[in-house]
This record gives C-alpha cells, sequence and structure tokens, in this order.
C-alpha cells in the first residue's frame, strides 16, 4: 500500500468527519459560515478530528514499539495490560488526588501504565520460548486482573460510572478545552522516530544489540515510557480504545516489513485512516445518534485479528 493512497484515504475521511454530524455545517457553507457554524466546527470538529488523528497515530506506533521490543507480533497495550494499568492509574488518582488537574492525574497514569508495562515485559522474558499466541493471552490475564482490582476499589468507593467512562473509547464528548492533553503525544512520537533504528537494533536481541554497541536496557525502558505515555494521553482524554496498537502493525508489517523505521510513517498513516473509518461508520449508521469509537473498532478490529490469527497458522508464521 504506497504512502499516496494513505494520505488520499487520510483527506477523504478528514473532510467527512468535519462534515458530518448532527448540526448542519456542509462544504459549500465553508466560505459563509455562520457564527453559530464557525463554534461548531472550531469547538468541536476540529477538535475531534486532531483528537481521532493522534489517537490513532500514536497507539499503532505504541504497538509497533512493543511488537518490535518483545519480538512477538501479538503484544500491543491492549495484550499486554498497560490500558488496564493506565486505568487503575486514572482511579488511584481520583481517590487519592481528588483535585488533582488532568496532568497530574496523566502522570499517575504514565506511573501505573508503565508499572504494569514493566511487569508485563519481565512476565514475557520468562517465556520468551513459547508460543506466540501464549503470550497474548497472558497479557490479557494480566490485565483482567489488574481490571478486577480497579473495578473492586471502584465499587468500595462509589466510583464504577466514572470508571466505566475510561472503558469505553468515546469521541463525542471531545471539545475544545478537554483535549489538549493529546498535544503530550507530539513530541513523544517524534522522539520515537529519532529512536527508530534503535529499537529495530534492539528487537533482535540483547546479545545482538550489544555485540553492536547499543545499550539495549536503555533504549527497552526508553520504548517503555514513550508507550506508557502515549497511553496515559489517549486513554485520559479518549478512554480505551481495543485492538489499534494490535491489528495495524500487523497490517503494514504484511505488505513493509519488519524493519521499524520504514514501517513507521505506514503504521501511523494507517492507524489514523482506520480510526476515523470507524468513527465515520459509527457516526453514520445509527444517525443522529452514534457508537462510540471502542465498539466499531472492537467489531471490525477483532474480525482483523481473527484473520491474522489464521493466517500465522496458514503460513506457519
Amino acid at each position: 500500500m504506497k504512502i499516496r493512497y494513505l494520505v488520499i484515504a487520510l483527506v477523504v475521511l478528514s473532510v467527512a468527519s468535519v462534515f458530518i454530524g448532527v448540526s448542519n455545517v456542509s462544504p459549500l457553507d465553508i466560505f459563509s459560515l455562520t457564527e453559530d457554524q464557525k463554534q461548531v466546527l472550531l469547538v468541536s470538529r476540529l477538535p475531534r478530528l486532531f483528537s481521532i488523528l493522534v489517537a490513532g497515530m500514536s497507539m499503532s506506533i505504541c504497538g509497533l514499539i512493543m511488537q518490535q521490543l518483545s519480538k512477538n507480533k501479538f503484544v500491543s497495550p491492549t495484550t499486554a495490560g498497560t490500558l488496564d494499568a493506565a486505568r487503575l492509574g486514572i482511579l488511584v488518582s481520583m481517590m487519592v488526588f481528588t483535585s488533582a488537574s488532568p496532568l497530574q492525574k496523566m502522570f499517575v497514569s504514565f506511573i501505573f501504565a508503565l508499572l504494569g508495562t514493566f511487569v508485563f515485559m519481565k512476565i514475557l522474558e520468562k517465556v520468551k520460548f513459547k508460543d506466540a499466541i501464549f503470550i497474548p493471552l497472558v497479557g490479557l490475564m494480566f490485565g483482567n486482573i489488574i481490571s478486577s482490582v480497579s473495578t473492586f476499589f471502584a465499587y468500595r468507593n462509589d466510583l464504577i460510572q466514572n470508571m466505566s467512562s475510561w472503558m469505553q473509547g468515546d469521541f463525542s464528548m471531545i471539545m475544545s478545552g478537554n483535549y489538549e492533553l493529546m498535544f503530550v503525544s507530539i513530541p513523544i512520537l517524534l522522539v520515537a522516530v529519532f529512536y527508530a533504528n534503535k529499537f529495530t537494533i534492539a528487537g533482535m536481541g540483547e546479545d545482538f544489540s550489544r555485540n553492536l554497541g547499543l545499550n539495549y536496557r536503555q533504549v527497552v525502558n526508553l520504548g517503555l515510557i514513550i508507550v506508557a505515555l502515549i497511553t496515559a494521553s489517549v486513554v485520559l482524554s479518549v478512554g480505551v480504545i481495543p485492538f489499534l496498537g494490535l491489528i495495524i502493525p500487523n497490517i503494514v508489517t504484511i505488505y513493509q516489513g519488519d524493519h521499524l523505521r520504514k514501517s513507521l510513517l505506514h503504521t501511523a498513516l494507517l492507524g489514523a485512516v482506520f480510526v476515523l473509518m470507524c468513527d465515520v461508520i459509527g457516526r453514520v449508521i445509527i444517525y443522529p445518534y452514534e457508537i462510540p469509537i471502542s465498539l466499531t473498532v472492537g467489531v471490525i478490529g477483532s474480525g482483523i485479528f481473527i484473520y491474522l490469527l489464521l493466517r500465522r497458522k496458514k503460513y506457519g508464521l
């Protein structure tokens, strides 16, 4: 899949996303907008589009980095407990730091996401010679344990409704003033691009990396910090978007190969296109109501995930 096709799809879907909604704003009105239409675009539609693009790109790249460092194509923030740990961090910040700002909540969520990812990677080191399918199953069980702990404390502190909002990814509430935390992901993504070659080398193993003079542990830790920071910012702003970091890197790998730097731009664009497509589908299928992005991505993503599993079995991957 060539870059230009992804760019064309991204532009078309972005335009569709801006002009789809209950408030009547069409492309023909763009040069003669009323004050209400300007407010709709500036307060709701454009912030939503920005959030979709950043969430799609960043979570897809998170999955790519995790798969590279773990040497397992079925590892992602969804299957490694990272999302569940980030959600637990948000719950802790609501219980302990009741008047915390969004940035402070993100920091607490980041610490928990980082710890959860580190624990999973330690588990991964113990079972790295097992079947590749075994690893995400362990990650899902690990994530469910964290999720159960979160639910228990949320129930004890009467925060179940608050917790449910973090479990379901939804762009409908994104507006000017509550999406700016997503800006944190942009410089982090630039760091990921800068270290792309080092992540590729680290993915070849510790011994190989050391022979090339690479500080393997430092690079792995940096990769996990990038994943945890991005996951915390996305979960706090949008909620959980399942399967995204799992299926997009796998699709790109099929036609682009395993070199992280070569795959990075393709992964970012395809992730943004996929989330945009799912968002547009969710907004038109029961118009004027909309389906949360976590549901549309979950349904379509689970189908793609099953295909990837069957493809792996067919080709003996």
